[in-house]
């Protein structure tokens, strides 16, 4: 439970940020061009709102809405989400946005969509500035990595160290090496001291996404960092940090996981623990808890193995922010031609899959991480060519530069209503996958 709360409050603030600076491009470009903002909301606020603010002089109120499904700036002689006919049967009014040039309605409507993307980059370059840039290399992770069953079925053997794919040399673990080694004949990878050539099918990535089983976790051994107190397990047992466990009741258990699934199988019971000390193998008795756990905290991989960090000044972290930016783009640009599949279909998800991108302990690197790849997520989906989001506006605006004729204000609406209940329904089926998921996990 404390992981679910930890998770869906870093999900409302990090939406809630990426909200206000979407709608804040539109807010400071329709202000630009001299159109009034009726109303500038964080959630929607069907039926009340808990908290609203206009001054006696403002033109806008400012509120935050009941349903944290996303927010809006209602902009005046707009077709959009309010639906707001009564205005719209009203002769065109100085002050509105159907009043104003194609050229300004496009900018307010991009607006937000660039705001996003600018606020990834800013962000990622602060992340940069603040904690450099730290990864465990590939060829550095030396018991190597256990793999998914489906790429146990491509050739690939737990303990495996990725060398390269397609002649290229892997550097990190990540998304881009999911791409690199599903999208290349051929994976080469270090196997008991001897280089292995795997050979990859060419639909390496639809079978990735219909077993959903991800694709491979860095092997490591549990080394105790620390123990959680003095009445843990371990501490009676008399274990100590650095000792680094090897095996369960003379069963070899030489990653972090191999303990950790052998001692869940030994809840409230005695076990015979083998670790070394100082090089020197030796063995302690260890009465585990309830939930089979020993009460320790361990080393992590990048504590264990060399990691590699490369520090940014001021300045020079805005270069490289933005190259990460733009390369993280392109990479999720890629991967949406599989959404189009049967395999990316099913794969697809709603809060509770954005949710999990967040780590279950509260950490700032990897929030303002997510929250900047969300944000280019939201950018990079509003400007889809789709009735009722930003780019369907800019599809039709750039229909009425082309042919010198704007499309008539009920043809909009019926647009508007046909996007809004295409997203709704794609909204309903990711979560109803979330769900699904959770159901039967």
């Amino acid at each position: 439970m404390e992981t679910f709360l930890i998770r869906a409050l870093q999900l409302i603030l990090s939406l809630s940020v990426l909200v206000v600076v979407h709608e804040a491009g539109h807010f400071l470009f329709a202000r630009i061009f001299k159109v009034r903002v009726e109303k500038f909301y964080l959630f929607f606020d069907p039926w009340f709102a808990l908290f609203r603010y206009k001054s006696k002089s403002g033109e806008t109120e400012y509120g935050i809405g009941w349903l944290p499904l996303g927010g809006y700036c209602k902009i005046s002689g707009m077709i959009d989400e309010s639906m707001d006919r009564e205005q719209l049967a009203q002769p065109p009014q100085p002050w509105e946005f159907r009043s104003r040039p194609a050229g300004k309605r496009l900018l307010i409507m991009v607006g937000g969509v660039l705001f996003n993307f600018l606020l990834a980059l800013f962000i990622y370059s602060m992340v940069l500035f603040a904690w450099g840039d730290r990864y465990l290399p590939l060829e550095n992770m030396k018991m190597g990595m256990d793999y998914s069953d489906t790429f146990h079925e491509a050739g690939f053997e737990d303990g495996d160290i990725l060398l390269s794919a397609g002649g290229v040399k892997l550097e990190r673990f990540g998304a881009d090496a999911l791409r690199a080694v599903a999208g290349a004949a051929s994976v080469t990878v270090l196997r008991n001291g001897t280089e292995t050539v795997i050979p990859i099918p060419g639909d390496m990535m639809q079978r990735v996404l219909r077993d959903k089983q991800g694709f491979a976790s860095i092997r490591f051994p549990m080394i105790i960092d620390r123990l959680a107190g003095n009445e843990v397990p371990a501490a009676l047992a008399g274990l100590q940090p650095k000792d680094s466990i090897v095996s369960v009741d003379s069963k070899p258990a030489p990653t972090f996981y191999d303990v950790s699934a052998l001692l869940s199988e030994k809840k409230n019971r005695e076990v015979t623990i083998g670790f070394y000390r100082d090089g020197i193998e030796q063995t302690a008795q260890v009465r585990l808890d309830s939930l089979g756990k020993l009460g320790v905290y361990t080393l992590s991989p990048d504590q264990i193995y060399a990691a590699v960090t490369t520090s940014y000044g001021f300045l020079a972290s805005f270069p490289a922010g933005i190259l990460l930016g733009v390369n993280t783009l392109k990479g999720y640009v890629g991967d949406m031609k599989y959404v189009f599949t049967k395999e990316g279909a099913s794969s697809l998800g709603g809060f509770g899959a954005i949710g999990s991108l967040f780590p279950p302990l509260w950490d700032w690197r990897s929030f303002w991480i997510t929250t900047a790849f969300l944000s280019i997520i939201l950018a990079f989906m509003n400007i889809l060519p789709i009735p009722a989001l930003d780019g369907g506006h800019v599809m039709f605006l750039f229909y009425e530069v082309i042919t010198r004729r704007k499309p008539s204000d009920k043809f909009l609406e019926y647009a508007q209503i046909t996007g809004m209940l295409l997203l709704f329904g794609l909204l309903i089926y990711a979560n109803g996958n979330d769900l699904f998921r959770f159901i039967f996990k």
